[in-house]
């Protein structure tokens, strides 16, 4: 189970590299990398499509996140973009964090 922080002004979901390990995925062999502005400088990261993807009681398969490593400061497993809740919901969520699992 992941716990993903909800940023409203996010244009990608984000998943920590570590559980995307844990569960087979490799973002070091990912075939394409997307640039991302963060709050300190531009990267490029790795994009991986998991296998399934589930939250809220709904599944989505073949879904495109990216591969970070975040701070274990942060608190969470990933970022989530609003387009997610809305993909999910049907509507877009205010503020908050979403659960998720992400399987093979």
């Amino acid at each position: 189970m992941l716990r993903l922080a909800l940023d409203t002004g996010a244009t990608a979901t984000l998943i920590n590299v570590a559980p995307l390990a844990t569960v087979g995925y490799d973002p070091a062999l990912a075939p394409e990398r997307v640039q991302v502005t963060t709050g300190s400088n531009v990267e490029f990261l790795p994009q991986v499509e998991v296998t399934r993807l589930s939250a809220l009681g709904q599944t989505r398969i073949a879904f495109l996140v990216l591969a970070h490593t975040l701070p274990p400061s942060s608190g969470v497993d990933g970022i989530s973009k609003n387009l997610f809740a809305r993909r999910f919901l049907g509507r877009s969520l205010e503020a908050g964090s979403l659960e998720l699992e992400v399987g093979r």
